[in-house]
């Protein structure tokens, strides 16, 4: 599988940009294809690199039909939920239109092997906890909306045109390169961890918690946190169950426990050793108690195992990210 030819679409981002990291280090052969408006140039450290946006279909054709591929993998969309219910129709166009150039594109050139990058936000509010692969998809919002949209259309494009397909759902991806080559930077940054180490480096003056009084043991939300390296690790496990034969499948990827609000904020203070401001503030509309995922199809069928399930080593590889971005 060394000899693979992989194009990763938005691997200038903070997921991407790791991937591409991954795949380099399988062997494999790397495109990164990024238009730059939310990633950055000199986090794709490996392959080659071509600036463009899947919005243009005249550029796809040119590539597709210039460089052959055996998958691709997608992780180039608009992210934000509260930015989705503002600006739906650029949620929609971006993340439903966009990736419909790609397909039709991959489809008409015979490249049949598709990793996408899914979210929890299809399952809106959780009816139990753990979230299975069972669990009905009822997102509440357009950006949720817009990912369940791409998963029922790989569904049809299976069905009718043999285009195998890998959906991972993550639930909340953190930490950094464990060797500190790469990590978060998102801009704005909405992200719990990466927000409390920038007040813990002095880049943002508090962190706010929203709600202190949710039906969980410290009266805080509890989210399930992956480290970046582990859900590389099950984007590359996906991709070989497709060089392998395997059908489509759709996975949940998490640590299956979760922490909240709080024992994150206790993490910190212990990994950084700094003052951490926190301020009170209203619970958002929309904010599950919990949300915590169940990988046990994962687990099973891929073979994927969480190397980094710690929360304290999170933080650790976050934190040596931060201070790298904190001191310019």
């Amino acid at each position: 599988m060394t000899n693979l030819h992989v194009l990763v679409v938005g691997g200038a981002g903070y997921i991407g940009s790791h991937m591409v990291k991954h795949l380099a280090k399988t062997g494999c052969r790397v495109t990164t294809l990024d238009n730059l408006v939310s990633g950055h140039r000199d986090a794709v450290l490996h392959g080659d690199f071509v600036l463009g946006d899947i919005a243009d279909k005249p550029m796809l054709q040119r590539l597709f039909a210039t460089t052959q591929f055996d998958a691709v993998m997608h992780f180039a969309s608009f992210i934000q939920v509260g930015e989705s219910v503002q600006k739906p129709a650029m949620y929609y166009e971006n993340n439903v239109t966009n990736t419909l150039n790609l397909l039709d594109t991959m489809r008409l050139s015979g490249v049949d092997k598709f990793i996408f990058s899914s979210t929890a936000a299809t399952f809106g509010e959780p009816q139990y906890s753990p979230i299975d692969e069972q669990h009905p998809q009822l997102p509440i919002n357009p950006y949720g909306r817009s990912k369940l949209f791409v998963e029922r259309i790989l569904d049809d494009y299976e069905h009718a045109y043999g285009l195998r397909s890998v959906c991972l759902r993550y639930f909340n991806a953190a930490g950094a390169d464990p060797e500190g080559q790469l990590g978060e930077r998102h801009d704005p940054e909405t992200h719990l961890i990466p927000l409390i180490l920038q007040a813990a480096s002095g880049r943002r003056p508090s962190i706010s918690l929203f709600g202190r009084d949710y039906d969980t043991p410290d009266g805080t939300c509890i989210r399930d946190y992956i480290h970046i390296s582990d859900l590389c690790s099950a984007h590359w496990l996906a991709l070989l169950s497709l060089m392998n034969g395997a059908g489509s499948q759709r996975y949940n990827l998490g640590n299956g426990q979760g922490f909240s609000v709080h024992e994150v904020i206790d993490s910190a203070l212990r990994v950084t050793g700094r003052d951490i401001k926190v301020v009170d503030a209203l619970r958002r509309f929309g904010d599950p108690a919990r949300l915590v995922a169940d990988a046990t199809l994962a687990t099973q069928q891929l073979g994927w195992q969480p190397r980094f399930s710690d929360l304290d080593i999170m933080l650790d590889h976050a934190w040596k990210w931060e201070q790298r971005m904190a001191s310019g």
